[in-house]
This record gives structure tokens, C-alpha cells and sequence, in this order.
């Protein structure tokens, strides 16, 4: 009686084992799809946390890179629709290059940035398309170009 008892148990907590194992290993429905610049390890919060820091340094809201869904009510995050997701993914693959060639920055477990010298704030400021100026004075534009010197040759002006 008592070995009968003893292989319950042990059956049991194999069973027990073995369906924490089996459902840990289902794919999770929640889980980030269609991550291509992004670790396929990141956490939902993480991403969440990259994104707002994306939205605030263009200046945007989510639906800027990311298309509707099919039935007109919220987004289709896996969804590569729209250019400027894809353009986000160039950005964000040149800001890590630009940081670990001339910052060194480093990686973590994950294989994101731990620190960095330029990010997206660097340049777009809160715009989403930041403005291109050319420098004035030492150093500035070649001359005949635009600003003192005027247009380049060949270029018509108005009388």
C-alpha cells in the first residue's frame, strides 16, 4: 500500500511538471511579432518603454509608424504597411552603429544599447522629419550657394 502511495505521488508531480513544461512552451498570443531590429527576447514592457521614447523624441503617436487594423478599430502592430516603420528600423540600426563605432557603447543581455551618445532626440527633437539647416558663417554653405553669397551658378533669379 505504501509503494502504491509513493508511485501516485511521484506520478502526479510528474504530470504536474510536465504540464507547467508544456504550457510554459506554448506560443504566447501576447508575445511581439514580426520583430526585425528589436531582440525576439525583448519583454512587452520593454517594448512599450522604446516605443514611448520613439513617440516623444519624433514627436508622434503610434499610428505614425504603425497601420489600422483590417476592421478600422485599433493597430496592426506586425503589420509593415506603412515606410515608416521600415524607416525606423534604418534609423535604429544607424543609431546603433553611429553609438558603438564612435561611443563604444556596449551591449546587454539582450542585445540592446546600454548606453549611448546619440539616440533619436539627437536629431528629430521632437519632429518627426527634422529640419536640414545649412550652416551659416565660417564654415558655412560654398560660396555662391544659398544664404550671402547667393544662388549657384547657373541658377536663374527673380527680378
Amino acid at each position: 500500500m505504501l509503494i502504491n502511495k509513493k508511485i501516485a505521488i511521484a506520478l502526479s508531480l510528474s504530470a504536474i511538471v510536465t504540464i507547467v513544461a508544456l504550457t510554459s512552451m506554448a506560443p504566447d498570443d501576447d508575445a511581439p511579432k514580426n520583430l526585425k531590429v528589436l531582440p525576439k527576447k525583448i519583454t512587452e514592457r520593454q517594448i512599450h518603454h522604446i516605443m514611448h521614447e520613439w513617440s516623444v523624441s519624433l514627436g508622434v503617436r503610434c499610428d505614425f509608424c504603425h497601420a489600422a487594423n483590417a476592421d478600422g478599430k485599433g493597430l496592426d502592430f506586425p503589420s509593415d504597411a506603412k515606410p515608416e516603420k521600415e524607416m525606423a528600423r534604418h534609423m535604429f540600426k544607424m543609431m546603433n552603429k553611429i553609438n558603438s563605432k564612435y561611443f563604444e557603447a556596449k551591449k546587454d543581455s539582450l542585445g540592446m544599447m546600454m548606453q549611448s551618445g546619440v539616440n533619436c532626440y539627437t536629431c528629430h527633437r521632437g519632429a518627426s522629419h527634422p529640419e536640414t539647416k545649412i550652416p551659416e558663417g565660417p564654415g558655412g554653405p560654398r560660396p555662391g550657394g544659398p544664404g550671402p553669397g547667393g544662388p549657384p551658378p547657373g541658377v536663374p533669379t527673380k527680378q
